[in-house]
């Protein structure tokens, strides 16, 4: 199980009553890439003539929620910064848009394609045509589910499932807590959602007083956190529902005016736990009604256009390119708003 999985399940065991959080919920350093895994960048174009300006096609998969948004002036304030001709392409959270934006890219002949796939499978077909046109691809944010691993270059991203399992040490656990959890889950097929559920029923399952009662797509937005969360809350298993586990932050943004709404008080009669770390999530923890929020960085352009930049002159390039991620709680959220960028 990866750090991150233990970190969010963890955090809501703490929120819940059931674990006592020592030096887990701080800033804590991602790991780094495997130094001695160092593909080449496969698929990359032979040497020709120096041109002015490199280019990159980007497929963006929309702007679904703050995380989405920071991403996205990330990549494209460093193209700009860089002097990289970015052609920036907007999904608007549908694959057959990033598949025709892709396609287009290949007509266009740009130097690197990148893309953050808003679902795991179907890429395949698409992919090959990429690497039949000689076009380097990297993967940011969310990885794909192909028979070829050489179908792209380097995948750069939150670890969700690889990482040591000693890692999840920052924290101890106190037995003998219960909770009844509703889980807002991310987009069907989108490899976070599928991770974070993976990893939060795999810790979750040692400890029999935790029980997920309520399990429903919010599909990354704020709006539909909302909606799901006051149909949690009206049906019969409502009234038992003692702690949250929302796959983003804007969900549990969302599901925190649905609590309201009900006349209930978010992060004390429901515990609530979400992921990304966004400025919206400090505020509501600042506020005491959000109890942790486990970081997934979204400011990937700096390590994307390195990478982009070491294929295009023919360097070796990590397969696996990890993000660094911290975990917060409200003791420290009014310090730690100060220094947030996003």
């Amino acid at each position: 199980m990866s750090r991150m999985h233990r970190r969010l399940a963890l955090g809501l065991l703490t929120a819940a009553s059931a674990l006592t959080l020592l030096s887990g919920c701080s800033k804590q350093d991602g790991s780094t890439p495997n130094s001695s895994e160092k593909p080449k960048a496969d698929g990359a174009k032979e040497p020709s003539a120096p041109k002015s300006q490199v280019r990159v096609g980007f497929s963006q998969i929309g702007a679904e929620s703050d995380w989405r948004k920071a991403n996205t002036e990330s990549i494209q304030a460093e193209a700009k910064k860089r002097g990289i001709d970015l052609q920036f392409v907007d999904a608007q959270q549908k694959q057959e848009n990033q598949i025709k934006a892709l396609r287009s890219f290949i007509v266009q002949d740009v130097d690197v394609i990148a893309f953050s796939p808003v679902v795991e499978t179907g890429w395949e077909p698409v992919l090959k045509e990429i690497k039949d046109a000689g076009i380097p691809v990297v993967l940011t944010d969310r990885a794909v589910d192909v028979s070829d691993p050489d179908l792209f270059v380097t995948f750069i991203g939150a670890d969700f499932v690889e990482e040591d399992a000693g890692r999840g040490s920052g924290w101890r656990r106190r037995p003998g807590g219960n909770a009844k959890i509703a889980e807002l889950q991310g987009t069907p097929g989108s490899a976070p959602a599928i991770d974070r559920k993976k990893g939060f029923e795999e810790i979750i399952a040692g400890y029999p007083g935790l029980q997920i009662i309520k399990s429903q797509t919010g599909e990354f937005t704020r709006a539909k956190g909302r909606e799901v969360m006051e149909s949690f809350l009206k049906s019969p298993e409502g009234k038992d529902i003692t702690a949250l586990f929302s796959h983003n932050d804007d969900m549990a943004l969302g599901a925190i005016q649905a609590i309201e709404e009900a006349g209930l008080k978010p992060g004390v009669d429901i515990k609530i736990v979400s992921i990304d770390g966004v400025h919206a999530a400090f505020e509501a923890m600042v506020a005491g009604k959000l109890n942790c929020t486990v970081e997934c960085n979204p400011l990937l352009g700096p390590q994307l256009f390195d990478a982009v930049e070491a294929i295009v002159a023919g360097k070796p390039v990590e397969k696996r390119i990890v993000t660094k991620e911290g975990v917060f709680t409200q003791e420290t959220a009014a310090e730690d708003i100060k220094t947030r960028q996003y």
